[in-house]
């Protein structure tokens, strides 16, 4: 099966492209979208009737980050009220609860955002990982995710034979895919083809 995304930097013209690819005989089930908004998200998928694509599970990765961003948020919050505890003299005997504050606000925060981290990474996991399933260009993949994180929308057409790919790539041009350039500074058009 071929692949063919494109990146737009307006929702009305995802919406008006994945139009205009079923017009030209394009099954919904063949193509998809993605956007960080997700009010954008659910206009687009009720408008067209196309449903959005969900990245690749993030896995083990948005867990660990989670983990790593709540144990600084339970440090950054725990740390100042042990140093209080311990600068003012007359709350000094309570300086073991002092610690036990800063042992639990880590615990806890790396435990919390551990299953935050779990959670996110399942909703919209990894765009990078998905694309490259589309047999998109590993620097392209990462762009394309960038570009999703900051606002455009991806739309992404299949053909199952690849006999209308120059099709899905030509009707993308013709509805707005922005370049690439204007994402990650290069110089490709945002639209390209990928074989998986």
């Amino acid at each position: 099966m071929e692949s063919v995304v494109a990146l737009f930097s307006e929702p009305a013209q995802a919406k008006t492209a994945l139009q205009n690819l079923e017009a030209r005989g394009f099954d919904r089930d063949n193509l998809g979208f993605s956007i960080s908004d997700p009010v954008a998200e659910n206009d687009i998928a009720q408008d067209t009737g196309v449903s959005p694509e969900q990245g690749a599970p993030a896995g083990v990765s948005g867990v660990l980050r989670g983990m790593w961003l709540g144990l600084l948020a339970g440090l950054a919050i725990s740390l100042p009220v042990w140093a209080l505890i311990w600068l003012i003299p007359e709350t000094r005997i309570y300086s073991m609860g002092g610690v036990y504050t800063v042992l639990f606000g880590v615990l806890g925060g790396g435990g919390m955002g551990g299953i935050f981290g779990a959670l996110a990474g399942t909703d919209h996991g990894d765009y990078v990982k998905l694309l490259r399933q589309f047999g998109i260009p590993a620097a392209d993949a990462e762009a394309y995710d960038a570009g999703i994180r900051s606002g455009h929308v991806l739309v992404v057409a299949r053909s199952e034979r690849g006999n209308k790919s120059d099709e899905a790539l030509s009707i993308l041009k013709r509805s707005g895919a922005v370049d690439l350039s204007q994402v990650r500074g290069g110089g490709a058009l945002a639209s390209q083809r990928g074989t998986h």
